[in-house]
């Protein structure tokens, strides 16, 4: 008899990632460009490159569950409509050898592609849901309050937790934007252009030039925080990814060119925009502390691959809880298994709730 392995799938609109368990253990996890908005051949694409990775993923014993984001990605007519063809095409690709395929539809369950039509609403844009549960079980009997914090390549999730349970009753996307969980500021993607109105440079403040000129990547690469390997989408321009070529486009922002200061001076004003984006990130964390009466002290889970700015968001917030790493919760077999664990913490956090409730 084959031991059996879980796959844990988080499809998002720009990567997707998944994550192998076997026996409560990562074994691998892995991240991969996924265009969706330019086409579901992307996703065909990055499901062969897992076939390529994981040969045994369609064999006997392997099983398959899901949450997904990519249905919020202007390819599909409405949400209703990327969550069935997503399902669709996942049982086509994943289901048809006959190996068990589930879609995590949070306070619904689990479903087969069968049902997900009936709860596509749940199913929808529910990757922080399995992340935030599986932090709070994991955490379950520890003392106070807790917070999981992903600052990912697009986006931030804020979701506190008690005794064991989310409990936050936002559950869409809409919702979450009102609240403050959710936050589209990540470390990659996001444009320059969103995060302030005005920046310092030198001695003045400037308007911010609305246009895509930049990306929060050429940030965190000219501060030299963002892993390349988390730096998957081509630059604003197109262009190359070296300093220069990051200096260029910051330079942009404020409609000079990097010729016109030192790198010393583009590295300050890289730090401005750091700072404006941590300022952001911990007042909205404020905001949901206070909606949930959390204590100061409540204890943090980090994950994303944007996790080296919660110690400065923390401070701005004035949270002095103690921090852990979401890659913590569970054992991995490598060290690099971990760490990818930590920025994919949706596709391994589904596998890890599904191998808990198909017990």
């Amino acid at each position: 008899m084959r031991e059996r392995r879980i796959i844990g799938w988080d499809i998002g609109g720009a990567h997707v990632k998944a994550c192998v368990l076997r026996a409560g253990r990562v074994e691998d996890v892995a991240q991969w460009a996924c265009p969706l908005w330019q086409g579901t051949v992307h996703l065909e694409r990055a499901l062969q490159a897992a076939r390529e990775r994981w040969p045994f993923m369609l064999q006997n014993g392997a099983e398959h569950a899901v949450t997904m984001t990519g249905e919020m990605v202007d390819l599909f007519a409405h949400r209703e409509d990327g969550v069935q063809r997503i399902a669709e095409l996942l049982q086509r690709e994943l289901g048809a050898s006959g190996a068990p395929l589930r879609f995590f539809a949070g306070d619904a369950g689990w479903c087969g592609a069968d049902d997900v039509a009936k709860h596509w609403e749940h199913i929808a844009s529910a990757n922080w849901l399995a992340t935030a549960r599986h932090a709070a079980m994991a955490l379950d009997g520890d003392d106070g309050d807790g917070l999981l914090v992903d600052i990912g390549s697009t986006t931030t999730d804020l979701i506190a937790f008690r005794q064991g349970r989310v409990i936050t009753n936002a559950r869409t996307d809409a919702d979450r934007l009102a609240s403050g969980e959710l936050v589209y500021h990540g470390v990659v993607r996001t444009p320059l252009c969103s995060w302030a109105r005005r920046i310092p440079w030198r001695s003045r403040s400037l308007n911010v030039m609305n246009e895509y000129f930049a990306t929060a990547a050429d940030v965190y690469r000219l501060t030299t925080e963002l892993d390349a390997a988390h730096d998957l989408y081509p630059a604003a321009d197109n262009a190359a990814k070296d300093l220069p070529a990051t200096r260029q486009r910051l330079a942009r922002m404020i409609g000079l060119d990097a010729r016109d200061a030192s790198d010393d001076e583009w590295l300050a004003f890289a730090q401005a925009w750091r700072a404006a984006q941590v300022a952001e990130l911990a007042e909205q964390l404020r905001r949901v502390v206070a909606l949930h009466g959390l204590s100061a002290k409540a204890a943090i889970v980090s994950a994303g691959c944007g996790d080296f700015l919660l110690p400065d968001v923390m401070r701005g917030a004035e949270m002095n809880g103690p921090l852990r790493a979401y890659r913590q919760l569970l054992p991995a077999a490598s060290e690099s298994a971990a760490t990818w664990a930590q920025v994919c913490a949706p596709s391994v956090a589904v596998a890890a709730l599904f191998e808990r409730d198909a017990r």
